[in-house]
């Protein structure tokens, strides 16, 4: 079994998380993971002169078991004699205002929350418990949707947490007003089963999540499901797992390095909508660093590489490389790629922005939809999931609140039933209009959509019917009635 302690002092002294008079805002649930990390660190506490202090923040999603929570962490705070902030917040209801899934809106709700408490109390440095387990299933989520090196790399031990803009529209204080502390992972070499065994050793008694074992979300079910049976093909898989994350994080960095070499040397200009390349000295580049280039210029424009994926990047490097003057490639968040006379801009497709943080379909082929099932939207992070009720409150569906969820009369859904981005001539019979039609280009005009956006919003079709304009609003055809004898509810969700 894993020497809990020396492995955390191993990681501590390879990755340098730890520097002499540290003060550190411990990230504490009250599970095995965090109180395990609190403890050892309160071991090394003398050795490194660390000023510890305990967070712990209530989501308001699990009632009287979190208030329980809450309470264990202030109760063992203070019998270990560290400072503590507990703070609840009502997560489910700003992930219903900010339009995101709760898991989601609970991490970004978290690690403002973390941040801010560092800011409070003169800290630099966040340690969470991310352990081993957590690491191996994070590297085979990000290889299931198609990530590259930077995603393979997993969660590394020590990241400055700089991307702000990921965590808005949470933060109340302006970015500048902020610290710019560092996320640890001193427990990122531990296996799960070792921390628990750790817990039982020294007499520790964590609280338990019956969320995590809830396998409608996508991070338990690989947990609880996937891993599982890909153990049955080999029984080390989650520290091969790791070990591939450590080979992939050290490439990454070489690669990073070079990447920095060529921007030097290819980036003529750099303004806060554009960045232009060299088209002669971007071309010459070998592949792996045009692709590198075009991902950073992405990231320094926008500040998030989360919708930009292989299929989008390749298309803008094969533009690059092969399109004459006037050529462009679409790359997601409203930018795009334009070929120049001697330049490659990448820039501002439109005035639209970044994308609105919601589902978004990037390809033209309609998407099978089962009632009931899953309907995964390609290179996004999102689902479609589908559910038949025998019993439902009608004032509940009418009083909902959720654009992303709809309730439909479930007989009216006929097939084919599919998910499509719009198509020239369609139209759309809205929800109050009677058997009114109007065309969709109008309707999505009169939401503001922006235009960059609209060829991208999902559409519900039944037998080439649209019934639901997702997000905005359902069709007069399959609304619950009176005579609804089924109800089908549609429901969008992050799969993270």
């Amino acid at each position: 079994m894993t020497d809990v302690l020396k492995q955390v002092r191993r990681t501590i002294e390879t990755y340098g998380l730890l520097d002499p008079g540290d003060r550190v805002v411990v990230g504490v649930s009250g599970g095995p993971d965090s109180l395990c990390l609190l403890h050892v660190l309160l071991r090394l506490r003398d050795d490194y002169g660390l000023r510890l202090h305990v967070a712990h923040l209530n989501h308001g999603a699990r009632g009287a078991d979190a208030d329980a929570d809450a309470e264990f962490v202030a109760a063992l705070a203070a019998e270990w004699g560290l400072p503590v902030t507990v703070e609840k917040q009502d997560v489910p209801a700003l992930a219903r205002v900010h339009k995101l899934a709760f898991e989601e809106t609970a991490r970004r709700v978290r690690y403002v929350f973390l941040a801010r408490v560092a800011a409070e109390v003169g800290a630099h440095k966040i340690a969470v418990g991310h352990n081993a387990d957590d690491q191996a299933e994070t590297v085979l989520m990000h290889f299931l949707r198609g990530a590259g090196l930077a995603g393979l790399r997993g969660m590394l031990p020590l990241t400055p947490i700089t991307d702000y803009r990921l965590l808005e529209p949470f933060i109340q204080l302006p970015i500048s007003n902020l610290q710019l502390p560092t996320l640890i992972r001193p427990l990122i070499g531990v296996p799960r089963a070792a921390i628990e065994a750790y817990c039982a050793d020294h007499g520790l008694t964590p609280r338990f999540d019956r969320s995590n074992l809830d396998t409608t979300y996508f991070r338990n079910r690989l947990r609880h499901e996937l891993l599982p049976l890909l153990a049955t093909y080999n029984p080390n898989i989650r520290a091969r797992l790791c070990h591939t994350a450590a080979v992939v994080a050290a490439d990454y960095e070489l690669l990073t390095q070079l990447r920095e070499r060529a921007w030097a040397e290819v980036v003529r200009e750099e303004r806060e909508t554009a960045v232009v390349f060299d088209r002669a000295g971007w071309r010459a580049l070998p592949v792996a660093l045009q692709r590198a280039t075009l991902r950073q210029a992405a990231y320094r424009l926008r500040r998030s590489l989360r919708d930009v994926d292989f299929v989008h990047v390749e298309h803008a490097r094969q533009v690059g490389l092969r399109g004459e003057t006037g050529a462009q490639a679409t790359l997601p968040m409203g930018l795009a790629l334009t070929v120049g006379y001697d330049t490659l801009t990448v820039g501002d497709a439109g005035d639209a922005g970044p994308p609105p943080d919601e589902p978004l379909l990037w390809s033209a082929e309609p998407l099978p939809v089962q009632v009931p099932g899953t309907t995964a939207l390609p290179q996004s992070d999102w689902e479609l999931r589908a559910e038949v009720l025998d019993e439902w409150d009608a004032a509940r569906i009418a009083a909902n609140p959720d654009p992303w969820t709809a309730h439909f009369d479930a007989d009216a859904l006929t097939d084919p039933l599919v998910l499509r981005p719009r198509r020239r001539g369609d139209r759309f019979r809205p929800q109050g209009m009677g058997r009114h039609s109007v065309k969709l280009s109008a309707f999505m005009i009169n939401l503001k959509i922006p235009r960059a956006w609209r060829d991208h919003v999902p559409l519900l079709v039944a037998s080439d019917e649209i019934v639901w304009v997702c997000g905005r609003r359902i069709a007069e055809d399959v609304t619950v009635g009176p005579e609804t004898r089924r109800v089908a509810r549609l429901r969008f969700e992050r799969t993270s």
